[in-house]
């Protein structure tokens, strides 16, 4: 079991118990899921970018990542329905914790003037997301072999109803939110 996981269920859900005014331990928020997306406009110039951003997507969340493709055709960015034009990753169970791990005691310390994440990206359904500006903050990522940097959305998807309970779980698992 990861070591956020255990955490989680040892320390976290009797501390959110208590705080939050719960009655039951299943009404306390919990994570659903991890998203990661690298949208690449680029990808219907070079293809080979695709190739290179699909690699990366892949070491950094241990999965392979599923091609997203254009709904529609749109012709001033020379866009035709059915073109890739991104890559997903969705992560549940230890690979999520793992990940979240990872992004917050490794990745996160790495950018440059790091001073905590924004707490206005909530979606008002108790979902948070994260840009990346960079790929390379990643451990896994060799700086040498990367063609180009490239930023990444890490959406964390939980069963909160609200916000505030979305905020008080993720500062529980240790996602350090700028101070105001």
């Amino acid at each position: 079991m990861s070591r956020l996981r255990e955490r989680y269920k040892t320390e976290i859900i009797p501390q959110l118990v208590k705080s939050g005014g719960y009655e039951n331990v299943m009404q306390v928020p919990r994570l659903d899921k991890v998203v990661l997306n690298i949208g690449m406009g680029e990808a219907t110039q070079n293809v080979k970018a695709l190739e290179a951003a699909e690699r990366d997507l892949a070491t950094i969340s241990g999965q392979h990542p599923v091609t997203t493709r254009a709904k529609r055709s749109i012709a001033a960015f020379k866009l035709r329905s059915g073109m890739p034009i991104g890559l997903t990753v969705t992560l549940r169970g230890e690979r999520m914790y793992d990940f979240l791990d990872k992004l917050v005691n490794a990745a996160l310390p790495r950018m440059r003037e790091f001073q905590g994440v924004s707490q206005n990206s909530f979606d008002g359904w108790g979902n948070y997301t994260l840009g990346v500006k960079e790929q390379v903050i990643f451990p896994e990522i060799d700086y040498d072999k990367i063609d180009k940097v490239r930023g990444l959305e890490v959406s964390i998807v939980t069963t909160a109803e609200t916000d505030e309970e979305a905020r008080n779980l993720l500062e529980a698992l240790g996602v350090p939110f700028q101070k105001d």
